[in-house]
């Protein structure tokens, strides 16, 4: 097969255009920031230590970050959406986001990635080959740099490598099988010197867990804590081997390990040269899976440091901070033990409002409205499973403290009172016949914005990779390998932060040896555990969940039980009387945007679509099945 050039020449040419490697870099809460600076060469760079240093910390400002933040075609996202509303958790009601005007409708195509910045990951526009390219322009100069000793150089060099993983992964969960770029292309006039086809599955994983076993030698277990303050953020050893469980994870799920491809429609390219799959269930995947999850628990029994973040007490406000601190706060095994692999954003938007400013708005804009199938997964406070038939009186008060820290309910504490979400209330005053805005769904998103003032002008970090995932993680590898007693274990540590009884207990009517069962409630955990922190989707993609996909969603409007569709909070203190504290409920179908595969759904919505353009260059990039 003809290879030709892979992406664009830009990532070849030889005198290297940088950023920031001249100018004061910090690190701490402005690291990954992304700063301006001007040219030099590659010469330059790796002449001093310190210019070589900042050319990788702006290689780590090329890590994903999940949150839209601004105006330009990556940092926004699907303008100002998230994918994980593709999921059945969340629902955009931003009627000018990608996810409305492509997906929903139906109208995405192998020509909108060319077309549209609003897609779900593109595949040349999220900075991924930039980021690839440039570090491994540092790992084969390093050591060309006098005043670096070798072991920082080894060091820096793991961390590259790590950096590289991340970003292939990011393509990979929407892709498949990639090229790969195993080295920095040189200034050529020979064309075929840069050209890389699209490999397969299994060399991509390969590919990815190598460069990590790599890194996880050289890197140490954690930073020091006299170095978070400055240093939080870099990669070690215990987010090299936490990322390569989450590979191994998405590998050895049945979007790319069953008997059957994912798709059968359109040309089949990729599914014969097993670039979609791996040509038929492989068990010894799930066995790799669960190795590498031993291997992660081993050294994190002998080395510590990290840990799942425990509340103080046992109320629910002491696990809300708990379950809070553990994606939210900074100081990965220090401040916060939790926190493995997570990157951040700042921008200053002139009037030093940066953070109610992109996010927030698109929340204030409806963007991301919890659904009502996503309310119902979270247990009660016992852990006990959520029903209609005994739990409507206490459905919002009684309830897992993750869900009042991922979704503003009816009643929860907001801005120093009690959101008031029923028809007419302060938060919910719409008609109860429109669907639009904050509250659509009869929900807001929480998680993130808060209640809009304790995270103002203060940059937010996206949770990449926590160990609770770690531990649902490694609760699936050991129920696909036939233990189902040590992966509900593994559920219940995380459901015992937040003060829930273990699995078992819970559900004395469900069988949780049976390996649906469980499978179902470990799916509906992570969901819970990790809420618009893209889990879901992947969850629902790599698991070939069309059932998850295809069914209707829905909303809950509230009703005060006397009738009255009026704000209480907004009343005169002496004349409002008693706060509403009864309320019927209406559970009503999202109608505002129509999912087009509500109704005709098609696995190959599952993977994205290469851009055609790509593809035409001939280099052997395969379409995705379906496109």
């Amino acid at each position: 097969m003809k290879n030709i050039k892979l992406l664009l020449v830009s990532f070849v040419i030889g005198t290297l255009t940088v950023v920031s490697c001249v100018d004061d870099v910090t690190v701490g809460d402005d690291f990954l920031e992304k700063q301006p600076g001007v040219d030099v060469t590659q010469d330059t760079i790796f002449s001093n230590a310190e210019y070589s240093r900042r050319f990788l910390w702006n290689t780590y400002s090329k890590l994903y970050y999940g949150l839209p933040v601004y105006w330009n075609s990556i940092d926004n996202k699907m303008n100002m959406g998230m994918f994980e509303t593709l999921s059945d958790c969340w629902h955009s009601h931003l009627s000018w986001d990608g996810v409305n005007r492509s997906y929903y409708s139906g109208s995405y195509s192998a020509g909108t990635e060319e077309s549209s910045d609003a897609t779900r990951f593109g595949f040349t526009k999220e900075e991924v080959w930039e980021a690839v390219r440039q570090a491994w322009l540092f790992i084969e100069n390093v050591d060309n740099v006098p005043d670096m000793e070798t072991d920082e150089k080894e060091r820096l060099k793991a961390e590259a490598k790590v950096i590289i993983a991340s970003r292939y992964f990011d393509l990979f969960r929407h892709y498949g099988g990639l090229p790969i770029v195993d080295h920095a292309f040189e200034v050529s006039s020979d064309e075929a010197a840069y050209y890389t086809k699209r490999a397969t599955v299994d060399s991509t994983v390969l590919f990815m867990t190598g460069l990590l076993d790599e890194a996880a030698k050289v890197l140490p277990w954690s930073l020091d804590a006299e170095d978070i303050s400055n240093w939080d953020g870099r990669f070690t050893s215990a987010s090299a081997m936490g990322l390569k469980c989450k590979v191994l994870l998405f590998a050895a799920s049945p979007l790319f390990n069953d008997s059957e491809p994912y798709c059968t429609e359109g040309t089949q390219d990729a599914v014969t040269n097993l670039q979609v799959w791996y040509g038929g269930y492989k068990s010894e995947l799930w066995d790799e899976c669960l190795s590498a999850c031993t291997s992660f628990f081993q050294e994190l029994s002998h080395n510590g440091v990290y840990s799942l973040a425990q509340a103080s007490g046992t109320d629910v406000d002491d696990y809300r901070e708990a379950f809070r601190s553990a994606y939210f706060t900074r100081g990965s095994g220090s401040n916060n033990p939790e926190m493995l692999i997570s990157t951040r954003i700042r921008y200053t938007y002139g009037n030093n409002n940066q953070w109610d400013y992109y996010f927030p708005q698109s929340c204030q804009n409806g963007a991301f409205t919890p659904t009502q199938e996503f309310i119902e997964m979270f247990p009660m406070a016992d852990g006990t499973a959520f029903n209609w038939t005994d739990h409507v009186s206490d459905m919002f008060t009684n309830r897992d403290p993750r869900l009042y820290e991922t979704v503003l309910v009816n009643g929860a504490k907001y801005q120093g009172r009690q959101a008031e979400l029923w028809v007419g209330g302060r938060e919910a005053q719409q008609n109860p016949a429109q669907e639009t805005g904050q509250y659509a769904t009869g929900y807001a998103n929480f998680k993130y914005v808060l209640d809009f003032s304790d995270n103002l002008n203060e940059p937010t970090l996206w949770p990449y990779l926590r160990l609770s995932e770690l531990y649902l993680t490694y609760a699936e590898a050991l129920m696909k390998t036939g233990n189902f007693a040590e992966a509900i274990a593994k559920v219940d540590e995380v459901r015992a932060r937040v003060g829930l009884k273990g699995l078992v207990e819970s559900n004395p009517d469900k069988n949780m040896f049976s390996e649906n069962v469980l499978m179902e409630e470990i799916l509906r955990e992570r969901a819970c555990e990790l809420g618009l922190e893209d889990v879901r989707l992947f969850d629902m993609t790599r698991n070939k969940r069309a059932d998850l996909f295809s069914k209707q969603l829905h909303g809950l409007r509230i009703y005060r039980a006397d009738g009255i569709e009026d704000s209480w909070s907004d009343k005169n203190a002496a004349t409002r009387g008693d706060r509403p504290s009864e309320f019927t409920y209406e559970v009503f179908e999202l109608t505002n945007a129509t999912r087009s595969w509500w109704t005709s759904f098609s696995p190959k919505w599952y993977l994205s679509a290469f851009p055609p353009v790509e593809v035409n260059k001939d280099y052997g990039l395969t379409q995705n099945p379906g496109w």
